[in-house]
């Protein structure tokens, strides 16, 4: 593995170590590739991905924005599915990315579609 990947993943259990996902408040999990961003809403007490949301959705994709512009879309998308299942809170796994860039525009994306992070 890369040396940046293996310090990325140091980073991510760290954070890992403080945040649990439950039923009631899941864990927004983010992973960014260079081209895409996925996230997913995941009940760490049964082990279950609750909902999910990446920029491979036919919707977000067939858009002709920025990368930083489909993650906001991408944190919209799940603030609605989060929403739909009763959802308003959750704890954001930033998966051991800085929190710029993708990753805080899928944060405002969320809390702009009424998630509270």
């Amino acid at each position: 593995m890369d040396k940046k990947v293996i310090s990325r993943k140091k980073i991510h259990y760290r954070i890992r170590k403080r945040l649990i996902g439950s039923a009631a408040k899941p864990r927004l999990s983010v992973f960014r590739s260079n081209a895409d961003i996925y996230c997913q809403l995941i009940d760490d007490a049964n082990g279950t991905t609750l909902a999910a949301a990446s920029s491979r959705d036919k919707d977000i994709a067939a858009q002709k924005v920025t990368k930083t512009e489909k993650s906001k879309l991408v944190g919209n998308a799940i603030a609605r599915k989060a929403a739909d299942l009763g959802i308003t809170t959750c704890v954001f796994d930033r998966g051991g990315f800085l929190y710029h860039g993708r990753i805080k525009a899928v944060a405002d994306g969320a809390r702009e579609g009424g998630l509270t992070l």
